[in-house]
């Protein structure tokens, strides 16, 4: 600690002496730390808010992640410079921070979800409003956390003159700690318990009540009596949008979903692992199941999916057959249509999707029942350390019906080392069949999992089968003229002794061999009932 009477260093405001505080100078201190603490937590669940909503939304997790997490730290430095001329009125600017940061940071995820609900699949000139917003909210919920830090250690510095270092060390070590809780409550507390918006409205409640009690308790000696009332006022106001919000909020989820899925939402959960909406399903609509905003099974095609990828895998042995996701129980559908499969396990991450298949009558109805099936097994286990437990030679099918290798929180389920596992679990003759995207949209995605199934020991024969429009809303990875237009959806069946024929034998709908194609890409063109299926015979990288 310095001299209180020493000089202030260059360029610094000139000390006024110490605050009037209510109380004793150790226990101001301990109550400006606890102030950085919280508003720190605040400030990192504002963060996580954003990102989530960002990925949840608009897809492309990394892409989305980067562009918030780098212009909220941009904006935090000029937050901080910003700050500098507010400190000569340090609690007064403090309070109005703290004020401004509840309603932004609290509201932002209600804004988000209804631009992108209301205005996504507009297109034109506003393609890109959705995002244009997120990084609006980034800028602005930056801007303000970063101008906390300059005016608490003013405000430290209030009650008792100290070293520079000894200060920032002080108030740097209560920040990154309330950041670690932040970054901690959001994904295991708030948002399991409270969802998005309700988390980041309580979050708003907490950041306006901390930092106005803050204010008007300890160092209301420093406000004039109009700005002491104009702070309450505004701090009250803030307060008040938050709860209207917060008791809205439901009614606003309600409404938001419809306009992002449809009209017919029929479940709409937040699990620990993901956000799981059913649709249709009923009064002759077809059932549609999306996780975290991105559809994962369409009724208007599904079965075209789910043959193309189980029944050129079962040519050859299939007693023993494991599926890794496929929670939804269809892809096991199709593997019990042959009758001599003696186990099927299942591994699945989220019990919820699970749950929905057994209990779901239309979920139920579609994936036939099959947990009723005593030869199927399920565990709740994330894939890639299922695998590492697994014995060596077990299964003679491996059926991977996993998310799109292009969102991030699936990428290691892509990876060399997760089908070097996978290859220790096949027995001999076994075959694995990855669902690898689409071909057409994300060739690059497509052919770097075949590569990696080649770096790991496998052949493969690259597939794809055509979908049709699914007409669904704009979303996550999807635009509204890509919801219009036919899809396709690529795989690759691979095994350690050679590319694996594509054929299916022994079933009512039989793989054929019709014709093959010149072009820039040669196909050999076959059928699983109605659905034309391309073998890729010279795949580009």
């Amino acid at each position: 600690m310095i001299d209180p009477h020493a000089p202030a260093p260059p360029g610094a405001p000139p000390w006024r002496g110490p605050a009037r505080l209510p109380v004793r100078q150790g226990t101001g201190r301990f109550l400006v730390l606890a102030c950085v603490f919280v508003c720190a937590a605040c400030g990192l669940v504002y963060e996580l808010e954003l990102v989530a909503f960002a990925s949840y939304l608009m897809g492309d997790s990394v892409t989305q992640a980067s562009v918030v997490l780098s212009v909220m730290v941009f904006a935090m430095g000029i937050g901080s410079l910003a700050a500098k001329r507010l400190s000569p009125r340090a609690a007064a600017g403090f309070g109005a921070v703290e004020a401004i940061l509840a309603l932004v940071g609290g509201c932002s995820a209600m804004a988000l979800y209804a631009v992108f609900a209301w205005t996504g699949a507009w297109g034109g000139l506003w393609a890109g409003g959705p995002r244009a917003l997120l990084v609006a909210f980034s800028l602005a919920t930056g801007l303000l956390i970063g101008a906390e830090v300059p005016l608490l250690m003013e405000l430290i510095q209030r009650i008792r003159r100290q070293d520079a270092g000894g200060a920032v060390a002080d108030l740097f070590a209560a920040d990154y700690v309330g950041a670690l809780v932040g970054g901690l409550a959001f994904p295991f507390l708030l948002l399991p318990l409270l969802g998005q918006l309700t988390s980041a409205m309580l979050t708003g409640a907490v950041n306006v009540v901390v930092g106005g009690a803050l204010v008007l308790g300890l160092f209301r000696g420093d406000l004039t009596r109009r700005a002491r009332w104009l702070l309450v006022v505004t701090n009250l106001t803030v307060l008040g949008v938050l709860a209207a919000a917060a008791v809205l909020v439901d009614d606003f989820e309600r409404a938001a979903r419809q306009a992002v899925y449809g009209q017919d939402v029929r479940v709409a959960l937040q699990t620990g692992v993901q956000e799981v909406v059913l649709t249709g399903g009923t009064g002759g609509r077809p059932l549609d199941l999306f996780l975290d905003g991105r559809l994962r099974v369409s009724g208007h095609d599904e079965r075209r999916y789910h043959e193309a990828l189980v029944h050129p895998a079962m040519n050859g042995p299939h007693a023993r057959v494991l599926v890794l996701g496929g929670g939804d129980g269809l892809a096991t559908r199709e593997v019990l249509r042959h009758r001599d499969v003696v186990q099927v396990d299942v591994v699945e991450l989220d019990p919820v999707v699970v749950r929905l298949a057994r209990n779901d009558p239309a979920l139920a109805a579609l994936n036939g029942h099959v947990y009723d099936d005593p030869r199927v097994h399920v565990s709740t286990a994330d894939a890639f350390g299922w695998l590492r437990s697994a014995p060596s030679a077990a299964y003679d099918v491996i059926v991977a019906d996993l998310p799109d290798p292009g969102i991030t929180a699936s990428a290691k389920l892509y990876s060399q080392e997760f089908y070097g596992l996978a290859h220790r679990v096949l027995a001999p003759e076994g075959r694995l069949v990855v669902h690898a995207g689409p071909v057409t949209l994300r060739p690059r995605a497509f052919w770097t999992v075949d590569a990696t199934l080649h770096a790991a020991g496998l052949a493969t024969t690259p597939y794809r089968i055509d979908g049709r429009a699914a007409g669904f809303a704009a979303g996550p990875d999807r635009t509204a003229e890509a919801a219009r237009t036919p899809h396709d959806w690529g795989f690759l069946l691979a095994a350690a002794d050679g590319p694996p024929p594509l054929r299916a034998t022994g079933l009512p709908r039989t793989l054929t061999d019709t014709d093959l194609t010149e072009g820039a890409e040669a196909a050999l063109r076959t059928r699983i009932g109605d659905t034309p299926v391309s073998t890729l015979v010279h795949p580009r990288y």
